[in-house]
């Protein structure tokens, strides 16, 4: 079995962050656009220190990436690597040092030092890695989409539904975003007025095919070029924006409508290399997503319309677009006007403490900001971290023969935001269906009970 996620899909599909620009930002300013920021938090109470020793399984580029940011986390210790390819092992090695290396999964299973893994293989591999992870008792972080069939996907949850004191979490990055949830709560809010409709895009010039000197290795990497294997652009690029979506409007997709086709890279690929979707959502919102490997332009970004204002989200950052007859909410008049390219914008820089005027060259000094794939392994570890300890100490006082009791007791462990098994699962069933209608260039209807674990 080939566990390498794609040598270089991730870091072409720039799951890490959404481009910014300086000429964006100026365009912007120009259009009157405030810049939106979380606000300062209260401070956490500090807890004592932990550990949580961590295996990762998948070593391709976002699985390289996953071991990187887990190198810098203090409460993480890489205790294992694993890929089926040893080339991705050794070049993995140097950031995991003293981590076992392996090539068979099932001996990181067996290893009664890894507490937690995080599977980040291609997504047809998913459901009989998380299972057996579960059944062996360690907690799982699995990369979205959760699987390439609905039937897959419902497994997996069935199986993390039914393993209480394992954690499971969908690698569904923005629902553990400070930022996000900001924006969470200030579009629940009412400031766009009456929402209208919504969209979405993803726009890289690229093949999305990798290269490889030995023909079946070249197979195996392409896997996402394959519809039998592969939810497509939609579903293993959008996922995460059709997720956000249907987050912040608190909804499931009732319909959804697709279009597309291999319009530029006809080389064999079954897959779509540009596709758009019509989400239909209740009270009669839309949600419009495309992608394209034809053309880059504008890269990607998500918006959401109301009758007062826009909101577009782009990465860690987000501005508002007020309509003219929009009521004033107070706040707006304390902006600082800074000129761009001589206009003239009000502007805010994301998780920053002071404003920051650039003048003639737009430059981008915003500081560094916590990624969204540090965010979810950070609220990963500090929940393998809650819950173990909670069933040790239950376990400790009560024993361990009423199995009842102790899920009562772990639903009340206060825990970080993080995407569940049936966020994942929602969210896959999505993109499952809407890849479904791209490739068929029709309408679907979801049924309730696609969405029921």
């Amino acid at each position: 079995m080939n566990l390498t996620a794609p040598t270089d899909t991730m870091n072409d599909l720039n799951r890490r962050t959404f481009v910014q620009r300086g000429s964006f930002a100026a365009m912007l300013a120009a259009l009157g656009a405030v810049e939106l920021r979380a606000q300062a938090q209260a401070p956490v109470e500090k807890k004592a220190a932990f550990t949580v020793n961590v295996a990762v399984i998948g070593l391709g580029p976002w699985g390289r990436e996953i071991v990187n940011v887990l190198a810098r986390t203090k409460e993480a210790k890489i205790v294992a690597i694993c890929d089926t390819y040893g080339a991705m092992v050794r070049r993995t090695a140097e950031n995991a040092p003293g981590a076992a290396q392996e090539g068979d999964y099932k001996k990181v299973l067996a290893n009664k030092d890894v507490q937690a893994v995080v599977i980040a293989t291609p997504t047809h591999q998913h459901k009989q890695l998380v299972t057996e992870a579960l059944a062996a008792g360690k907690h799982v972080y699995c990369e979205a989409p959760l699987a390439h069939t609905v039937e897959d996907a419902r497994a997996i949850a069935q199986v993390a539904k039914n393993t209480p004191t394992s954690v499971f979490q969908a690698g569904l990055q923005l629902r553990s975003d400070a930022q996000r949830h900001f924006l969470l709560q200030f579009v629940r809010s009412g400031a766009l007025g009456k929402n209208l409709f919504a969209r979405a895009q993803w726009h890289k010039k690229q093949s999305w095919r990798k290269a490889s000197p030995n023909a079946d290795r070249e197979r195996e990497i392409n896997w996402h070029l394959r519809q039998e294997q592969s939810t497509g652009l939609v579903g293993e690029v959008g996922i995460h924006q059709v997720d956000n979506n249907s987050w912040f409007l608190r909804g499931l997709p009732t319909a959804v409508t697709g279009f597309g086709g291999i319009l530029q890279w006809a080389d064999g690929r079954t897959v779509p290399d540009t596709a758009q979707c019509v989400f239909e959502y209740p009270q009669g919102v839309n949600f419009i997503y495309d992608a394209s490997l034809a053309n880059s332009f504008d890269s990607d970004y998500e918006m959401i319309y109301g009758t007062d204002a826009a909101v577009m989200m782009r990465g860690g950052k987000a501005w508002m677009f007020k309509e003219s007859d929009a009521p004033l909410l107070g706040w707006e008049v304390y902006a600082r006007k800074d000129n761009f390219h001589k206009e003239t914008g009000i502007a805010l820089v994301a998780n920053a403490t002071k404003l920051v005027a650039q003048g003639e060259q737009v430059e981008d000094n915003t500081p560094a900001m916590t990624t969204s794939l540090q965010s979810a392994l950070d609220a990963f570890l500090t929940n393998v971290n809650e819950v173990s300890g909670a069933v040790e100490d239950f376990k400790a006082t009560f024993g361990d023969a009423d199995k009842a009791a102790l899920v009562k007791h772990l639903a009340t462990v206060p825990r970080q935001p993080a995407a569940s098994a049936q966020d994942g699962f929602e969210a896959t069933v999505s993109v499952i269906k809407a890849s479904e209608a791209v490739a068929k260039k029709t309408r679907i209807v979801f049924a309730k009970e696609w969405f029921q674990v």
